[in-house]
C-alpha cells in the first residue's frame, strides 16, 4: 500500500470544499429552491419516471429509512407524492410524483443544467475536456478504491425480514456444519423474543442488502440496564470477503455504546472460525469456554464479551 502523505489529505479536503461551493450544495435552498440537498436527491431520483418503493428509493440515495419515510411524509402532504398499493406485494406503496411533483422536478432539473452550463460557459473547448477527463479519472480511481464505497448497504428491519434470518441460517448452518433442526427453532426463538420485547431506544436489528437482496444480518438485544448481547450475525456466502461482518459488528459496537451500555457480550462456538476472527479484530475478549452437544453435535460453546 502507497504511502499517503499529510499535504495529499489536505489537498483533497481542500478540493472538496471548493467544489462543494462551486455546485452550491451549502446553500440554504438548493438550486435556489425550497428544498434541502436530500429532498432534492429525492426528487431528481422520482423525477426518472420508475414508480419505487421506499426501500428501493432509500437504497438509491443511500439513506436511513426513518430519514427517508420522513421526507415522504413531508412531500406527500406537500401534494408533490402519490402512492399506489403493490399488485404484486400488498405490504408494499409504489411511489411517484404527481403533477405538482414532476413541475417541481422540472424546475430543479432544468436550475442545475443551467448551472452548469453557465460554469462551462467560462472555459474553452479545451479546457471543458480536460475537465471531462479529469472527473472520469477521479471517478475511476475512486470507484474501487475508496474505502465507504461499500457495495452493500444496511437498514433497520423491516416485514418478513425475520422470517429470512430464521430460514438462512437454518439453511447455511446445516450446509456448512451439518447442524439439525434445533438450531433453527433456536433462531426462531431468539427473533420471536426480539418483536415481542422490541426496545427501540435499547435494541436494533441490521439487515445488510446487496443488489436489492438481503445477504446479511445482525441484532443488539437489551439484557441488563448495563449490557447487551450482539446475536445473529450472518452473513451470506456470496457477500464474504467484502467486510460486510466486520461491518456489522462495528455497527453494534457503536449502538450499544451510544445506549450508554456498558458491556457488549456473545455466544459462539469454536467451530466458526470466521465469526470468531471478526470478534477478536472488534476488540472482544474470550471469556468462558464449555463444552456442550447441541444441534447434533459435539460443540465448545464461547462466551465473549467487550467493555465499551
Amino acid at each position: 500500500m502507497a504511502e499517503v502523505s499529510e499535504e495529499s489529505i489536505a489537498a483533497i479536503r481542500q478540493f472538496n470544499r471548493f467544489f462543494i461551493r462551486q455546485i452550491g450544495v451549502l446553500r440554504e435552498g438548493l438550486l435556489h429552491s425550497s428544498y434541502s440537498l436530500a429532498e432534492a436527491r429525492m426528487l431528481f431520483e422520482l423525477g426518472q419516471g420508475q414508480q419505487m418503493t421506499a426501500s428501493q428509493l432509500g437504497r438509491a440515495l443511500g439513506l436511513d429509512a426513518g430519514y427517508v419515510s420522513r421526507m415522504l411524509v413531508r412531500f406527500e402532504q406537500q401534494g408533490l407524492l402519490e402512492k399506489v398499493r403493490s399488485e404484486t406485494d400488498g405490504r408494499q406503496f409504489l411511489l411517484s410524483l404527481t403533477k405538482e411533483g414532476q413541475a417541481a422536478f422540472g424546475l430543479l432539473d432544468q436550475r442545475s443544467r443551467e448551472e452548469v452550463a453557465d460554469m462551462l460557459a467560462d472555459l474553452s473547448n479545451e479546457d471543458q475536456l480536460h475537465l471531462l477527463q479529469a472527473m472520469q479519472i477521479i471517478e475511476r480511481l475512486l470507484t474501487k478504491g475508496f474505502k465507504f464505497s461499500e457495495p452493500f448497504v444496511l437498514r433497520s428491519h423491516e416485514s418478513g425480514d425475520m422470517g429470512w434470518v430464521v430460514h438462512r441460517h437454518g439453511v447455511l448452518y446445516t450446509q456448512e456444519y451439518g447442524w439439525d433442526e434445533h438450531f433453527e427453532a433456536l433462531v426462531a426463538q431468539i427473533v420471536a423474543d426480539f418483536i415481542t420485547n422490541y426496545t427501540p431506544e435499547r435494541e436494533r436489528c441490521w439487515i445488510a442488502e446487496m443488489g436489492g437482496e438481503i445477504v446479511g444480518s445482525a441484532f443488539v438485544v437489551h439484557s441488563s440496564d448495563t449490557v447487551a448481547k450482539l446475536r445473529l450475525l450472518l452473513v451470506e456466502p456470496k457477500a464474504r470477503g467484502l467486510g460486510l461482518g466486520t461491518r456489522l459488528v462495528e455497527e453494534c459496537i457503536r449502538f450499544a455504546r451510544r445506549r450508554g451500555y456498558q458491556k457488549l457480550m456473545l455466544w459462539t462456538n469454536s467451530i466458526l472460525v470466521e465469526a470468531r476472527h471478526i470478534y477478536k479484530k472488534t476488540g472482544f475478549q474470550l471469556v468462558a469456554e464449555e463444552a456442550h452437544h447441541s444441534f447434533g453435535h459435539d460443540l465448545i460453546g464461547e462466551t465473549w464479551e467487550l467493555e465499551l
